[in-house]
């Protein structure tokens, strides 16, 4: 730019900062010299600045060029839409009080939820459905409002003509759209509000208005504004034209040739009488295309656009901008490549970098990022909309003590004050389910202060006892289970705080919902709730709620809470302070806006991330957008074309993408498909390897020695331990095992609101038999027991359809047996009893699942099984000897009131028999043709040489417990980790089966 600004009086001045120079930089390198005259004349000149960040930037970049104390230009934002920021002060003046003030969107969007439930009835849904498709309709009338289309414009010929060819869906979501839009007009008059797009169009045209008629005193610049609305363009074009005014536009291509420039299409300007204002040939991906538009709408022909010819700090060379106007040319214009000399598509500085998965990307970034702070004064970016992998950045940053800001904010639903009041309306929502009720109590806010470890401590009991399927709906089994646990007092604490929640109707105002949720959080943390940034941010969040949720008269169903909760919490972004490291930024595509460092990593280059995937608009179909002059639902990548190619600009950029994501192969963007089509034959010397070569290597530790196979030695008196009637198997099988949970005392837990597992079913079934037992066996009671405990242990009802059949099926024989039983002499004389003995001074201990005396006064021992039973070949070879050991037990008198020898041992198995009906019994004795078991008077001889051998070998005895000595025999998998399976379990045909030791 030269230094006395071109143009006559009512030429517009328009320029366009190159990509290779730096926006705010060269920006601040041409202002600074112009108005810098006398100690106040920086402070006179009033920028235009697209959004709050960019200010930020600006800043930063007088900041660079000054060295010294500077007195900054006033910097007023024009407010960016997707960015939910209202017109500054400038242009939102006291004067302008002749305009109605802007109807509040939260409570606009509630409002709009219940005239759709008006117009729609009970197919417009209900609870977050229903408020979701209020929010779609909200944003297209806002998207509408801002092109200034009104109501009437979509009940034009045109627009009826074609929503009449449409699908039924389309005519009525768009029928939906127009009488629901209708009643908020309605509103809107009887309340004297406007929508806040409306009074945005009204503030521009104000403004342009004053100023045309009375130019302001001092100079006024729009910087970096690309924001194409109609009453937006109108108020550039008057800046333009002021006589201290300028507008400055980022990257617009001037040396794109005309034929070019005309492929991108009319871009808002009708090319003949009649044609929709954006045609479908409309080249809306294209970088330069929305810019087109802005110029189009501002009556500004791209030949009165001036080059700006200041550079900044962090320029890239000039051929660098020649080489990104080739890369992103239009379809035709790009056959060009073919013949484009190697020059023009030189991208000097630009490495691509490709990942095996986004964690090694993420590394890779990391990595780079620390290479470049070796430099003194060196700053680099990272720019993604992929807030994972910003985060995953971040972290790994951490590990060289680099403190990294994601300024485009995290999402509130991920921040500690979020998490918290998310996971309280999910215990509401879910009744009081074990998972979110856990991670509630257990989270770093709930319980803070001095008695926080005791509170970890309750909560950590509690976590133990509700292990398992979950006990019940609401707070009441919640106590019992606290009462189990011993933390009674603790827990009545909290439901004393949560019973305000689960004491509400069926449906109830979303004001009081709100009320009652921030009162209970408060109760639950303290004011250290609403501390932090994101506490702040949470409270803000919450008291617009309710205010609107109180004006707009909502009515929500408690049990929706949470999911209408995440989706406010979704559109909120928690933003850090100012901090730090001075050097590193990280940046959405928003944020990055004229923003520049020396190094630029684009990160998360794929398919549906940079771009984003093109989403059509819910309620107005693609044609009737086009033909009120709407841009397409493409538009968008066209914005993210323009992002990439100001990122291009810098003077050393890596494009970064990743094999695929957490659900599988992707493909890489668009954009870098089109530099490496555009490099060819340069492409190797462009690739970015060692970045990624250093990130695996971090990963990568030092080579380790297979792990031997565990065969821990503890010692004499470590090994006196008691052994139950089940333990013994185990002994035997895997001797690791029993010393894991024997010794070590190890018990694996099950999961929090688990599925019910075989052993629960076991356990399920063992408490319908011993109930039926106690009631004397009466004769057709054992169903209707069953049905009691099932509802007792509050099992789901999925699987009591599934699996009740087969378990009344296989009641109903147990209960004929044991009554016919009976009725033949035999008697039911112990029902889930324990008992013990002392055997070469080691206790035995075990609980029999049932005791018969048989009508010859000898005793059967029973075990009851919900699967298959042990088979007859794993009995003789000793590995199921439980009942044989009750049977011992028994005959030393080691259950109380019982006397006598087993000569019966019998699995009744819930399961299917040979027969094909459900229960059956079967003895593991080798009689008759049985040609598997244990012959029935070498039962118990047998189970105690057993007996003996393992007390020998290992309880009394120096032999080792190795892990799976009999791998053949399949096992539990409880402590699989903790031996280390995986790690040796190759080399275990190598191993000798009986003593572990290596064969060769």
């Amino acid at each position: 730019m030269s230094d006395r600004a071109g143009g006559g009086k009512d030429r517009p001045k328009v320029y366009s900062i190159a990509a290779h120079r730096g926006f705010a930089d060269a920006l601040v390198a041409g202002l600074v010299p112009r108005y810098t005259q006398g100690e106040l004349g920086l402070a006179r000149l009033t920028l235009l600045l697209p959004s709050r960040r960019t200010v930020r930037t600006m800043t930063e970049a007088f900041v660079r060029h000054s060295g010294n104390g500077l007195l900054l230009p006033r910097m007023v934002v024009v407010g960016d839409l997707d960015l939910d920021e209202a017109v500054g002060p400038l242009l939102d003046p006291l004067g302008a009080a002749d305009i109605p003030p802007a109807a509040d969107g939260t409570r606009r969007w509630l409002r709009l939820a219940h005239y759709l439930r008006e117009v729609e009835g009970d197919a417009a849904g209900k609870g977050a459905a229903l408020l979701r498709r209020a929010f779609e309709i909200g944003r297209t009338m806002d998207r509408l409002i801002a092109e200034e289309i009104a109501p009437i414009d979509l009940m034009s010929e045109r627009v009826v003509g074609i929503v009449g060819d449409l699908a039924g869906h389309w005519t009525d979501n768009t029928r939906s759209f127009l009488m629901v839009q209708q009643h908020w007009i309605a509103e809107l008059a009887a309340r004297g509000e406007i929508d806040a797009p409306e009074r945005r169009n009204r503030l521009f045209d104000h403004a342009a208005a004053r100023w045309r008629v009375q130019p302001p005193a001092h100079p006024v610049i729009a910087a970096g504004v690309t924001g194409a609305s109609p009453a937006l363009a109108r108020l550039l074009r008057v800046i333009s034209e002021l006589p201290q005014g300028l507008v400055v536009l980022p990257d617009l291509d001037l040396s794109l040739s005309d034929e070019v420039w005309s492929e991108l299409g009319t871009a808002g300007a009708p090319a003949d009488e009649g044609d929709p204002p954006f045609g479908r040939s409309d080249a809306v991906t294209h970088p330069q295309y929305h810019l087109k538009l802005l110029l189009n709408r501002m009556g500004v022909s791209r030949h009165e656009v001036q080059p700006w010819h200041r550079s900044g700090l962090a320029a890239a060379p000039p051929e660098r901008s020649r080489a990104i106007s080739s890369l992103f040319l239009p379809p035709r214009a790009s056959a060009a490549w073919v013949n484009l000399p190697a020059e023009q598509r030189r991208l000097s500085g630009v490495r691509l970098m490709e990942s095996a998965h986004p964690g090694e990307e993420a590394q890779a970034i990391a990595v780079l990022i620390r290479e470049a702070l070796e430099t003194p004064e060196r700053r680099v970016a990272l720019i993604s909309p992929d807030r994972g992998l910003a985060a995953r950045v971040v972290s790994h940053l951490e590990r060289w003590g680099i403190a990294a800001d994601d300024t485009a904010g995290r999402p509130m639903p991920q921040t500690a004050a979020g998490r918290l009041l998310l996971l309280l309306a999910e215990v509401v929502s879910e009744q009081a389910a074990p998972v979110p009720l856990i991670a509630l109590l257990v989270h770093p806010l709930a319980g803070a202060g001095e008695n926080r470890a005791r509170w970890l401590e309750n909560a950590r009991k509690l976590d133990l006892e509700l292990r398992g399927p979950r006990p019940g709906i609401g707070l009441d089994p919640i106590g019992a289970r606290a009462n189990v646990a011993k933390v009674a007092e603790w827990w009545g604490g909290i439901q004393s705080i949560l019973t305000p929640l689960f004491s509400l109707g069926e449906t109830e105002p979303l004001d009081r919902l709100m009320g009652l949720l921030a009162d209970a959080a408060e109760a639950l943390c303290g004011e250290s709730l609403w501390g932090g940034a994101d506490g702040r941010a949470l409270s803000s969040m919450l008291e617009e709620l309710r205010e609107a949720a109180g004006s707009a008269g909502t009515l929500l169903d408690p049990r929706e809470l949470h999911a209408v909760l995440r989706d406010v919490m979704d559109r909120v972004s928690v933003r850090p302070p100012w901090g730090g490291h001075p050097r590193v930024a990280i940046y959405g595509l928003l944020e990055a806006r004229m923003s520049r460092a020396d190094l630029v990593i684009c990160g998360g280059l794929v398919e549906g991330v940079w771009p984003g995937s093109a989403s059509l608009d819910a309620l107005l179909p693609p044609t009737v957008l086009r033909a009120l002059g709407v841009p397409g639902a493409d538009f968008r990548i066209g914005l993210a074309a323009h992002d990439l190619a100001a990122a291009l600009g810098a003077p050393q950029v890596v494009l970064s993408w990743a094999q695929r994501d957490e659900g599988g192969p992707v493909i890489p963007s668009r954009f870098v498909l089109r530099v490496r089509a555009m490099l060819g034959d340069q492409l190797e010397r462009h690739v970015e390897r060692e970045a990624v070569r250093h990130a695996r290597l971090l990963d990568d530790a030092a080579p380790v020695a297979p792990h031997p196979r565990p065969q821990p030695l503890p010692t004499a008196e470590q090994r006196r331990v008691d052994l139950s009637v089940t333990g013994l198997d185990r002994l035997r099988g895997d001797p690791y095992q029993f010393y894991a949970s024997a010794i070590l005392r190890l018990r694996s837990i099950d999961g929090l609101d688990a599925e019910p597992s075989a052993a629960w079913k076991g356990e399920v079934a063992h408490l319908i038999m011993q109930r039926w037992h106690e009631a004397k066996e009466p004769a057709g009671g054992l169903h209707a027991i069953a049905q009691g405990v099932l509802t007792e242990q509050n099992a789901h009802p999925l699987m009591r359809a599934l699996w009740w059949p087969r378990l009344a099926a296989a009641l109903e024989t147990f209960e004929r047996m044991i009554l016919e039983g009976k009725q033949a002499g035999r008697n039911v004389i112990a029902v889930e009893q324990w008992g013990d003995m002392l055997y070469r001074d080691v206790r035995i201990h075990g609980r029999a699942d049932r005791i018969d005396r048989r009508e010859d006064g000898s005793l059967a021992v029973v075990d009851y099984k919900t699967g298959q039973p042990p088979t007859g070949s794993r009995v003789e070879e000793g590995f199921a000897l439980q009942l044989g050991l009750i049977a011992l037990i028994a005959r030393e008198g080691g259950f109380k009131g019982i006397d006598g020898v087993a000569d019966s041992f019998e699995y009744w198995s819930m399961a299917k028999g040979r027969d094909g009906a459900m229960g059956y019994v079967f003895e593991p004795v080798r009689e008759g043709r049985k040609k598997t078991g244990i012959p029935r008077e070498d039962f118990l001889p047998e189970t105690q040489r057993y007996l003996d051998d393992a007390l020998d070998r290992w309880i009394l005895g120096e032999e080792p417990f190795t892990a799976r000595l009999n791998p053949e025999l399949g096992s539990y998998a409880d402590y699989d980790q903790l031996m280390r399976l995986d790690e040796w379990i190759t080399s275990l045909g190598a191993l000798d089966p009986e003593t572990g030791a290596d064969r060769a």
